[in-house]
């Protein structure tokens, strides 16, 4: 799909995006005309949505299967206390197209799995990584790799976020990043502080502009840390390893 030319009201809503010289108008159809699947709509989903949505992604899919709980609503910012119960899909669809009416949402209540993720992938241009284990986050690379779909990795931590954007078959990918799944954690839950998943899923929403227009660096073959209680950001250099069960086939 393609945006010949922008509505009357257009130019005005994307006034400050279009007026930067590596957006401009053709930067803007372009926006407009593509599709981000944000897989998770929590913690990290919540703020990538809604700055995807505010920058007119033309098509945003959203992928959970879990329903909003009270303790969701610490960080999980695109619900509020009256969808407490409700499919967050829905709940997130409705937020985002509030926002921005130009965004087309694609709401798929589902667990992702091994056979449904790489139809749903195909029908995308970039893949946000946006879970909170590492069993999806496993799967997702995966199926990005079969597909040839670049995306952003991201995890949090208590006070610690991390992110990195791969595009399969030329930056470092997650699987060489970590090898095998982590152990298991079965301790309650700590955390996280509600603004660090805002940090990292912000930047996320940036990773994916960045790529669908072409300008700036992107964050492949680095790992991007972010420890709020020191305040401060580490960029670990990241390379792709002969080894990589999925690096090696692509």
């Amino acid at each position: 799909m393609s945006v010949e030319l922008l509505s009357k009201a257009q130019p005005q809503r994307y006034a400050r995006q279009i007026s930067l010289p590596e957006i401009g108008e053709d930067g803007q159809k372009k926006m407009l005309a593509s599709r981000v699947l944000l897989i998770g709509v929590g913690g990290l989903g919540s703020p990538a949505g809604y700055y995807l949505a505010a920058a007119g992604i033309g098509t945003l899919g959203l992928v959970d299967g879990d329903v909003l709980e009270l303790s969701n609503l610490q960080r999980q910012i695109a619900h509020t206390t009256a969808d407490l119960g409700r499919p967050k899909v829905e709940s997130a669809a409705r937020a985002f197209a509030a926002l921005n009416p130009d965004v087309r949402i694609n709401a798929h209540n589902l667990r992702l799995t091994a056979e449904n993720a790489p139809g749903l992938f195909k029908e995308y241009d970039f893949v946000i990584d946006a879970t909170d284990n590492f069993e999806s986050k496993f799967l997702i690379a995966g199926a990005c790799h079969a597909v040839g779909k670049p995306y952003s990795h991201a995890g949090i931590l208590k006070f610690i976020g991390q992110t990195l954007t791969v595009i399969p078959g030329k930056t470092a990918c997650l699987r060489c990043v970590f090898d095998e799944l982590p152990p298991g954690n079965k301790e309650p839950p700590q955390g996280p502080l509600g603004a660090v998943p805002g940090v990292i899923g912000t930047i996320q929403a940036t990773e994916a502009i960045k790529y669908l227009l072409g300008f700036g660096n992107l964050l492949t073959n680095r790992l991007l840390t972010y420890d709020a209680l020191r305040l401060e950001f580490r960029s670990v250099r990241v390379n792709r390893r002969s080894a990589c069960p999925l690096c090696r086939v692509v």
